[in-house]
């Protein structure tokens, strides 16, 4: 149900019988790998493209998520997701191979709580008995549409980020054992007038903030509620922006542990990666592979996951224009009331 002006209560609690999460050689590197369920170590995955390795990743992570959820693909009934690609085409293939009734959405990075918070949606309110949601990225496609192909070898400013390859998701029911969505809030497009491509950061922070206070003031709860609160892919540079901003702000950020999912991803030490991780995968594979898996031990019982995304497109940037920028909430419970 509709709460505040811009949250969704999901007094159904939908659960998530099955998550999965697919990464590439690179994020198999890092510190979260033991979390996740599959590492690749081809970058190609066996494809002749960047952009057919990227559908495969999806494929996988979606079809494993299914069956840990005791499932078939036909059980679906509605498939939510979305990429960086033009037209959405590594999630539109996917769903073509998957044969489940789709629903394509694009919120650039933000796409992994955007899809999870429509498909909890369609679920809590009886329109669907199992939804999917997902969101994949790979670091060679997304190169080659934002910046330069990888092959050209350009160098890069220290605010720049490093796109995840990788697929997360995961299968949502009104009945079983998961963790639960309780709660998503819906970000506005926020617009500080920053143009720059290789400062994602600076330019998503305070989107991110904007739907944090939303959420706390729609939900009537304060960061304390949540054992964690995560970030999508804001890393070094706009993570510090939004602690400044919850400062200014005021918001009692401290009363919980803030992180961002672009700074956990890698090693900062062993990795070459800028600022930190990007991509629609690296929220989404951190979330459904490290962070829920944390929820399975029992060592998060309540967590906040707020992914952000910037809405340019080469097109937009060509023609000068500023990078307009959005963030989703969805908060998810163990569903075991702590001791």
């Amino acid at each position: 149900m509709l709460t505040g002006h811009q949250s969704w209560r999901f007094e159904n609690r939908p659960r998530l019988l099955g998550t999965a999460a697919v990464v590439g050689p690179f994020e198999g590197q890092g510190p979260l790998a033991a979390d996740f369920d599959r590492i690749h170590g081809d970058l190609r995955i066996g494809q002749e493209s960047w952009e057919k390795a990227e559908k495969t990743l999806l494929e996988e992570a979606a079809k494993l998520a299914v069956q840990k959820a005791g499932l078939q693909n036909g059980d679906i009934n509605f498939f939510v997701g979305g990429d960086l690609m033009n037209q959405i085409i590594s999630t539109s293939f996917a769903a073509r191979t998957l044969a489940i009734p789709y629903i394509g959405v694009f919120g650039a990075c933000s796409t992994s709580m955007e899809s999870l918070a429509i498909a909890a949606n369609l679920v809590n309110s009886g329109s669907a008995e199992y939804a999917l949601a997902s969101a994949c990225s790979h670091n060679a496609t997304a190169e080659k549409q934002f910046r330069y192909p990888t092959e050209y070898g350009s160098q890069k400013p220290p605010t720049a980020q490093f796109t995840v390859t990788g697929a997360g998701a995961g299968v949502l029911s009104r009945e079983g054992e998961g963790p639960c969505i309780t709660s998503a809030t819906i970000g506005r497009v926020i617009d500080m007038g920053i143009k720059d491509p290789f400062n994602m950061g600076a330019a998503m922070a305070p989107a991110a903030v904007d739907t944090i206070q939303a959420h706390f003031r729609d939900l009537d709860v304060e960061p304390g509620h949540y054992d964690l609160i995560v970030t999508g892919d804001l890393s070094k540079i706009g993570y510090q922006l939004a602690r400044d901003l919850f400062e200014k702000h005021k918001v009692p950020i401290d009363q919980t542990v803030y992180k961002d999912c672009g700074m956990m991803i890698y090693d900062y030490e062993k990795q070459q990666v800028q600022a930190g991780a990007s991509g629609c995968g690296c929220s989404a594979v951190v979330t459904y592979g490290h962070l829920l898996k944390r929820m399975h031990k029992g060592e998060l019982n309540r967590i906040l996951v707020v992914a952000t995304g910037a809405l340019l497109s080469p097109l937009s940037y060509q023609q000068g224009e500023s990078i307009p920028c959005i963030a989703h909430a969805v908060s998810i419970e163990s569903g075991v009331t702590p001791a």
